[in-house]
């Protein structure tokens, strides 16, 4: 028998499936499709554990599929514009094209030597101009449809990366890349009008079945629905006299959910952003100290100044506001934990209701007036009947958030308060009625910022023109191209390369001056598994009859951080080409798994900053790839963390060899079989052979049915499971049964042959070198196994004849007895007691418990 070796079998599998171009998708209309896909990586370096776990839940699923008969498409391609790449040309006075496609050329080969089934002839590199040509041809479509904006705004610097970052690339304050702490900047930057989607990007969240929960509750959060409405509030002059006949001018409009607390506003809030509060304040005593806010909050990003438990900082403008509901003048403030990127950027402040509110109040020593309270509040009582404003401090620990009833509220005291309750019902009603509110639905999305002024991305295809103004570049004119003759070491940018910065306006011919802006790199995640469907098309992105064939993907597979980063951009995209004519479809990925980090033996996340990567290739150099593969779905569910142990895996190659001779054996080639036991309790005995065939039989098709479920639901780590008690089953079977004696015999040899077949094909999607080698070289089979039959079961004939149970004497195991599988309790009790009647003579028997399948317990006394 020829010994398993992964290091002569992995290379010489590759080199003959290459050479068969066996993974090559022909699209087959008689078969239904599958689209299988992973995430495409960012080319920094080779691969990492990580990404192997990431790759082989893609090609296990890719595999099944093929084998249960669909027209799988997978194919692969990589992420490659981006920071990292800029950033190590500058370093080693490099190009960025060289350090990408360098890195490409590393990972494409681990790629290989893992086994995965890639269709490289479908490859895409965002990089290429073939591909980014696209990108920019979809801006166009978009810029047309008035989904494009160029505007000013405060954005999100990071002064580490000198770029701008979208609100979704800015986590706890900081850069999404580097970690460095995020400024805000006013900067005139493009947009895409994904808040022109928002309400059907939450609808459409209820489509997603195929989805975990945990990521589309993560959208639905950051789209963030809100129902309220519109409160206008009348600013006073600078005397405080409230204008007689107001304009819009004089009008502050905040966004509210609980329009039913507007007697609780004691105070209202502007955020340091706010457009026009220098105006405000210019001039008085009260415009230096606001000027120094604004300074000091700008070195605190959005989402730390919204946390609840960050102190809070505010100064009074001098100014106030008339509350529409009664009249009443409210003082303006300015305070750093509101901000402009929700509702107006003005806030009607309610402290006794909202606890940043609360916090504030009390910090600065601002009424907290009670306007809504629980039934049970002896202050409830007190003011119930009460319509004027008795009571306007409080002595509470926090704020009353939770829905109550208003008092202190005018003619809606009494009244059941809440979102979408009587109280705010009424209080909107009359607000609409004087003209001075309205519903509104508020989205916590903002548009897209998509500019970047870094080099290596994908060029934003705009002119800008003295006599025009903004106009596009035509589209027989792309791809606008990155230049090559850059050097980014000594300063260079896309804004100072005079060879690209200049050109002619196509529209009136005279001097203009490309933009310098370059995309997000998102934007070429955003559409990659589009053109994956028809990857050398060069007249359009892809064609629509290629789209609608294969999509949308049925498996997609990726990491939960890209959960809103991504995947929503992803949805946009699809949606914006929808309503294009260009797709057929709403949503792009229709199942989605997010499989857990690989975590050192010390529990933390492996990662290159830590140094505690395990690189795949010493693993294969130890175990062969199969083995590596096998592994790393073995031990653990794929949406769970896995805690890297060598020893597992080391375990792993040990059932690959085991299961290796098993088939040698079973077929035959095993020359004088180790696995027989001669000196085995039974051997050879005819009864014995019987029975551990019949055990075998039955192993087999329950662990087919099992398998195949388990497949199904992306559950590998049960299904190798089930495979191992399929190799348990076969070890004692051929304990007891020689090769002579099995080749004698017919139906054992039949059998034999059925199992290891079995065998074989139910690890092939894990362990494909393996189980090709031993179809060709074993089993004497033609060809591979890829898109070879997935084995059938009979769900009858994984029933078991008979049980084996423990019978346990007050919890302890102190007898086993067998019985039919369809014995009634009643049987299997009185074949209990009978089995340890002399254990229990001279003690009561209180009862006999039977937990079918497994045991039955005895209590004694």
């Amino acid at each position: 028998m020829k010994e398993y070796n992964p290091h002569e079998i992995e290379p010489r599998m590759q080199q003959a499936w290459a050479a068969a171009d066996l993974f090559h998708v022909t699209e087959d209309a008689d078969k239904p499709k599958k689209y299988v896909l992973e995430m495409f990586p960012y080319p920094s370096g080779d691969i990492h554990m990580g990404h192997v776990r990431n790759y082989s839940i893609g090609d296990v699923v890719a595999r099944y599929n093929g084998m249960r008969g669909f027209n799988v498409l997978h194919p692969m391609g990589w992420d490659a514009f981006g920071l990292p790449a800029e950033n190590a040309a500058i370093k080693h006075h490099s190009h960025p094209a060289t350090w990408t496609y360098a890195n490409i050329e590393t990972q494409k080969a681990s790629f290989k030597r893992m086994g995965f089934s890639y269709d490289w002839d479908r490859t895409v590199v965002a990089c290429d101009p073939e591909y980014y040509r696209w990108g920019q041809w979809m801006f166009l479509q978009f810029w047309k449809r008035g989904l494009v904006e160029r505007r000013n705004s405060p954005v999100n610097w990071c002064p580490s990366c000198k770029t701008v970052l979208a609100n979704e690339q800015v986590v706890d304050g900081r850069c999404w890349r580097c970690g460095s702490v995020v400024e805000k900047r006013d900067l005139t930057q493009w947009y895409l009008k994904i808040t022109d989607y928002a309400q059907e990007l939450l609808d459409d969240l209820d489509q997603l079945t195929g989805w975990p929960d945990r990521v589309r509750q993560m959208q639905a959060n950051w789209i963030g629905r809100s129902e309220g409405a519109e409160v206008d509030f009348i600013l006073c002059d600078k005397g405080g006299a409230v204008p007689e006949n107001p304009s819009d001018h004089d009008r502050i409009t905040v966004f509210t959910t609980r329009a039913d607390t507007l007697f609780g506003c004691s105070f209202f809030v502007l955020a340091p952003e706010y457009k026009g509060l220098i105006d405000l304040v210019v001039g008085t005593e009260y415009e230096q100290p606001v000027r120094d806010l604004i300074d000091a909050t700008a070195q605190v990003s959005a989402v730390e100044r919204a946390q609840g438990d960050r102190e809070k900082h505010g100064v009074f403008t001098g100014r106030y506001v008339i509350n529409p509901i009664n009249g009443e003048k409210v003082p303006v403030w300015v305070a750093d934990y509101v901000v402009a990127d929700y509702g107006t950027g003005a806030v009607m402040a309610v402290p006794c209701g909202d606890q940043r509110d609360f916090e504030f109040a009390r910090k600065y020593d601002l009424p907290i007036v009670p306007i809504i309270l629980d039934k049970d509040d002896e202050l409830y009582n007190q003011l119930k009947d009460e319509h004027g404003r008795v009571v306007t401090t409080v002595d509470w620990d926090a704020a009353f958030a939770a829905e109550g009833w208003l008092v202190q509220s005018g003619k809606y005291t009494g009244l059941k308060g809440g979102k979408h309750s009587e109280g705010e019902s009424a209080i909107v009603a009359d607000l609409e009625a004087r003209g001075c509110g309205r519903r509104k639905v508020e989205f916590r999305l903002r548009d897209w910022l998509i500019s970047r002024q870094r080099y290596w991305g994908n060029p934003i295809p705009a002119i800008h023109c003295p006599t025009c103004g903004v106009v596009p570049v035509p589209e027989e004119d792309l791809p606008v191209r990155l230049p090559e003759d850059i050097d980014l070491a000594a300063g260079e940018t896309l804004a100072t390369h005079e060879g690209f910065v200049k050109c002619t306006c196509p529209r009136c011919g005279g001097e203009a001056r490309r933009e310098t802006d370059t995309m997000d790199t998102f934007t070429c995640s955003s559409w990659y598994y589009l053109r994956y469907t028809d990857p050398h098309n060069d007249t359009v992105p892809f064609a629509r009859d290629n789209a609608n064939r294969w999509m949308p993907v049925d498996q997609y597979v990726g990491g939960i951080e890209h959960a809103i980063l991504h995947l929503l951009y992803s949805r946009f995209f699809t949606k914006m080409l929808r309503d294009m004519g260009m797709l057929d479809f709403n949503e792009p990925f229709t199942n989605l798994l997010t499989q857990g980090m690989v975590k050192d033996a010390h529990g933390e996340t492996m990662s290159k900053s830590k140094g505690n990567v395990i690189a795949p290739e010493d693993m294969i150099a130890h175990y062969g790839a199969d083995a590596v593969r096998t592994y790393i779905l073995f031990m653990a569910p794929p949406d769970k963390d896995l805690q890297w142990d060598e020893e597992g895996l080391a375990g792993i190659y040990r059932f690959l060899t085991r299961v290796w001779r098993q088939v040698n054996d079973l077929m035959g080639k095993a020359g004088e079989s180790t696995l027989f036991d001669p000196t085995a309790q039974n051997a050879g005995k005819a009864s014995s052979v019987e029975q551990a065939a019949k055990v075998l039989r039955r192993e087999r098709h329950r662990v087919v049915g099992k398998v195949t479920n388990d497949m199904e639901r992306n559950s590998f780590n049960t299904a190798i499971a089930a495979i191992m008690e399929l190799s348990n089953a076969v070890g004692s079977y051929v304990r007891v049964a020689s090769a002579e004696m099995r080749a004698a015999d017919p139906e054992l040899a039949a059998l034999d042959r059925e199992v290891a077949e079995v065998l074989v094909k139910l690890l092939s999607p894990m362990a494909p070198h393996w189980a090709d080698e031993l179809w060709e070289t074993v089993l004497d089979n033609q060809g591979y196994l890829y898109g070879c039959v997935w084995p059938t079961f009979d769900a009858q004939a994984a029933q078991a004849d008979e049980v084996e149970l423990a019978i346990q004497i007050n919890g302890k195991v102190r007898a086993h007895i067998t019985v039919g599988a369809d014995a009634a309790e009643d049987e299997v009790r009185e074949q209990a007691l009978a089995a340890i009647k002399d254990q229990t003579e001279g003690q009561t028997v209180a009862k006999a418990i039977v937990i079918p399948g497994r045991l039955v317990n005895i209590v004694v006394r």
